[in-house]
């Protein structure tokens, strides 16, 4: 439930510009795991 909560932030934030690098470190998580998860 938690990962599907941080999937969901990070495609809110990269919908506003933000790439998947400054996503994953908004979310407190590498981009590798960000990636993984999806």
């Amino acid at each position: 439930e938690q990962i599907i909560v941080k999937l969901r932030e990070a495609e809110v934030f990269e919908s506003k510009g933000l790439t998947q690098l400054e996503a994953a470190k908004k979310l407190g998580i590498a981009e590798q795991t960000l990636i993984r998860w999806r």
